[in-house]
């Protein structure tokens, strides 16, 4: 018969789930002995913070040990049942903590980028701006693009990385020693390689890797000797096939486009393709990967072959037309010549440059080079001496176009060799 699970009826993941800083894995860079979070829980000063990463990197876990280390008030929240009324309710709660008892209290609220821009968040950065309330959000989405600037100016934001397969080793072994929540007390004979292969299976997700684990004893039976026997075909069968860690909402949402990105910029139209392969069946919206195509036909490429626009924005009406999946081929040939393209950034060199001096200098247009055309524009003097050169031989003529302030500047050098710095 299978192992019965008898520990108790929560699943093994949330069983071994750390109660402490000392029991948990990975984010050493944050949390680590002397390390600034450490520091902050450790010494029960939390001012308000956003955790970010992947799933199953341990935002919920840190949120629970800090819920059992300070002496503040926590409230656990979800963003995505929450109302304005119950956060103002909430907040009405915190206010008398603080005024009757000197207690601050803590908002716990996960997968914040659910809050809706405005009224939510509004509400929330209010009671945070007056010191009611120390936040806490954990989010898988890039807070950057999710949270307002008036929110993410009072927090301090921390990401958390994938685990490497080193954590969630030490993790599964942790599951098999453990006594009390784990395995502890079964037979179970499972090679380090095995182990090493589910850490392998689990793209840095702790949570993945102790299901694997659990499914994996739980469907296996006992031997005759009452070891449970735990190959990696078994692992495999339990996992079904290598996991899709791809959450196009998320941090490798900008990864694999970087990655995408960066193979064209390189000439690599085999990498380009695999991250392309990647992100779609991630489930990307191939709409955002050709417009990464056709922003990089203009940014890297530019003036070395202009007909890379024209075989990105192809791309698209081919994507719009006829749709996935056979917009993929189309799109395929796009990043094929695009990446196979003469590179020449001249044209991001020269417009960073020009927005740079835009924002610079803020001399006034010349009086020359002024509107006319409006009644009473002769009166200032507007347009007067401007030499129109459709009147001159070639239709040039030598004119000074920059403030009058200003030397002239070469933002735009034609060279193939230009280095953007």
């Amino acid at each position: 018969m299978a192992m019965e699970n008898n520990k108790s009826n929560k699943p093994l993941a949330e069983r071994m789930r750390p109660r402490n800083l000392d029991e948990f894995y990975g984010q050493n860079k944050i949390v680590g002995k002397g390390k600034i979070l450490r520091r902050l829980i450790e010494l029960d000063n939390l001012t308000s913070i956003i955790l970010y990463g992947a799933p199953g990197v341990g935002k919920t876990t840190l949120a629970l040990i800090i819920s059992k280390e300070t002496k503040c008030e926590f409230i656990k929240l979800n963003a995505a049942t929450i109302s304005v009324k119950d956060i103002k309710e909430y907040i009405n709660k915190a206010e008398e903590a603080l005024k009757f008892y000197g207690k601050r209290t803590i908002f716990f609220i996960d997968e914040i980028h659910g809050l809706k821009r405005g009224a939510q968040q509004d509400v929330l950065l209010n009671a945070v701006e007056r010191g009611i309330v120390i936040l806490i959000g954990a989010t898988t989405e890039n807070p950057y693009f999710e949270i307002n600037n008036a929110l993410l100016s009072r927090s301090k934001i921390f990401q958390l990385e994938g685990l490497n397969n080193e954590d969630i080793f030490k993790i599964l072994n942790n599951v098999l020693k453990d006594k009390e929540r784990g395995y502890g007390e079964i037979k179970i004979n499972i090679e380090e390689k095995s182990l090493y292969y589910i850490a392998e299976l689990s793209g840095g997700d702790a949570r993945s890797a102790i299901n694997t684990l659990e499914l994996a004893v739980l469907s296996t039976c006992k031997d005759e000797k009452g070891i449970i026997n735990i190959t990696k075909e078994i692992i495999q069968e339990c996992t079904q096939k290598k996991i899709i860690n791809y959450d196009k909402a998320g941090e490798n949402h900008y990864d694999m486009a970087s990655a995408f990105i960066k193979s064209m910029r390189g000439s690599d139209a085999d990498a380009a393709l695999y991250w392309f392969g990647r992100m779609i069946i991630g489930g990307e919206d191939p709409r955002f990967i050709v417009r990464r195509i056709i922003v990089h036909a203009s940014e890297d490429v530019g003036m070395a072959d202009p007909k890379a626009m024209i075989i990105a924005h192809a791309a698209w009406n081919a994507l719009e037309t006829i749709g996935m999946p056979e917009a993929r081929i189309p799109i395929a040939e796009a990043i094929i010549y695009i990446s196979k393209a003469p590179k020449n950034n001249s044209v991001i060199v020269a417009v960073n440059k020009a927005f740079e001096d835009a924002e610079k200098y803020q001399y006034r247009v010349p009086i020359y080079l002024r509107d006319a055309h409006y009644r009473g524009a002769k009166n200032f003097g507007n347009g007067v001496d401007y030499k129109y050169p459709h009147d001159y031989p070639g239709h040039y003529v030598e004119q000074k176009y920059f403030p009058e302030e200003m030397e002239h500047k070469n933002y735009y050098i034609d060279n193939e060799n230009y280095k953007y710095e």
